[in-house]
């Protein structure tokens, strides 16, 4: 075989396994147990868990500011949570991927009783949205709703990552 014949067959190859791998995977399904899957998953370690929603827009604008933490702060792990209907991973997809957080740590809800997802992962939680845990590495967590600045997540940082 010469050159000429088998370079077009490797060209196409080589290309399709790079838009394979640079195509983000879709969140996880977030189901009953899924919440504790998380924790084990992260034992020891640090975390923050952001609970958005497509629905939200204060979550929205909230994007740029976790996509800027994400890169600036490469030591702390960041997974997100969309809080939404099974129904809509194709737009929850769209937004991470938009604000360059489509690389990290993603889950979406997969099970419509939400409300039974919710409780497990904190049963005084109402379901206001955004909310954020902040987990230090003995898994202590701190639950904050609502839109925080800059210097809320610097304020939070430093207590789970001493």
């Amino acid at each position: 075989m010469t050159l000429k014949k088998i370079f077009p067959g490797l060209a196409f190859i080589f290309l399709t396994l790079f838009t394979i791998s640079a195509e983000a995977a879709a969140p996880a399904p977030f189901v009953s147990g899924s919440y504790q899957q998380i924790l084990s998953g992260n034992a020891n370690r640090p975390f923050m868990l952001v609970v958005w929603s497509i629905n939200c827009s204060s979550c929205l604008k909230d994007m740029e500011l976790l996509s800027s933490i994400h890169k600036t702060r490469p030591e702390l792990k960041m997974i997100m949570l969309a809080a939404d209907e099974p129904s809509a991973t194709e737009q929850i997809q769209q937004i991470l991927e938009k604000n360059q957080l489509a690389e990290i740590e993603n889950w979406a809800y997969a099970d419509d009783n939400t409300q039974k997802l919710q409780f497990e992962i904190d049963p005084k939680w109402y379901g206001e949205l955004p909310r954020t845990y902040f987990f230090d590495k003995a898994h202590q967590r701190t639950g904050v709703s609502g839109v925080l600045s800059k210097e809320d997540y610097d304020a939070m940082f430093a207590k789970i990552l001493k």
